[in-house]
């Protein structure tokens, strides 16, 4: 069995940092580089960048709504055209700082209250995809698993793979429970390995308001931003590789 792990990473802006990007990117496979939305500007891309070259770490672009103050944790009044506009404009910032820093630009995908309105709204889904797809139809989608962008990516015949999340709770939806509700966040690392291990093996993934769903996973979500990322990174993939699961990028034959 192979899995990937991925992590939110250049989330900083100028001299303010979040998250230790160093550690993570020894541990992840996958970067999720913010693009100067809800977070990030050129120097900070630049670094996080340059780390995940040197770490042989793939690079995708984290959209997110350009609320930096809020972290793009709130849902911004937009029109599906200007989602669109607004990913493109996100996604060619960072393809233009990554040809700075000697990478590829090789997925997306959606950040915070964004993926979360894109997970349920469809309309929402299709114009990020849509605006995606004509802007490099050889870009990935990384969506969350059994949501609106998952099923919007294999409607046009996208490139798409699909996540959980290490360290939040899920739906019976498939979608993530809202931060503001119990069991939104997982903290302690060996409850998350042993969540990890059980859905690896069964396919089910333990939901807060009903029985376990099934999901497919192509990569593994740990959020950079929070306290106990790199020991909950690290104590992840040291277990996944214990038990026999191949740790690499899910764009990597």
């Amino acid at each position: 069995m192979r899995i990937d792990l991925n992590s939110d990473l250049g989330e900083g802006f100028g001299p303010w940092t979040m998250g230790d990007d160093g550690q993570i990117l020894s541990i992840v496979t996958s970067a999720n580089v913010a693009c100067g939305g809800h977070a990030g500007d050129p120097d900070t891309m630049f670094r996080t960048l340059t780390l995940a070259r040197e770490n042989g770490v793939t690079v995708g672009a984290h959209l997110g709504y350009a609320d930096p103050l809020g972290f793009g944790r709130r849902v911004i009044p937009m029109s599906p055209d200007e989602i669109a506009r607004m990913c493109v404009a996100q996604i060619g910032a960072l393809q233009g700082v990554a040809a700075l820093a000697g990478v590829s630009v090789s997925y997306v995908k959606p950040h915070g209250a964004l993926a979360n309105l894109a997970a349920k709204d469809r309309a929402v889904a299709d114009a990020i995809v849509t605006a995606v797809h004509k802007l490099d139809p050889e870009l990935a989608v990384l969506a969350i698993s059994g949501t609106e962008v998952e099923k919007s990516a294999r409607a046009a015949n996208a490139p798409v793979f699909s996540e959980i999340f290490a360290d939040r709770g899920n739906l019976s939806s498939g979608q993530l429970v809202p931060r503001d509700q119990t069991g939104a966040m997982i903290h302690d690392p060996h409850m998350a390995t042993t969540r990890l291990l059980t859905f690896l093996e069964t396919g089910l993934m333990p939901v807060v308001d009903g029985d376990p769903i099934k999901l497919a996973a192509h990569s593994i979500c740990v959020h950079g931003d929070s306290p106990d990322a790199v020991a909950m990174a690290g104590e992840i993939r040291d277990h996944l590789t214990a038990e026999g699961v191949q740790i690499a990028s899910f764009l990597k034959a």
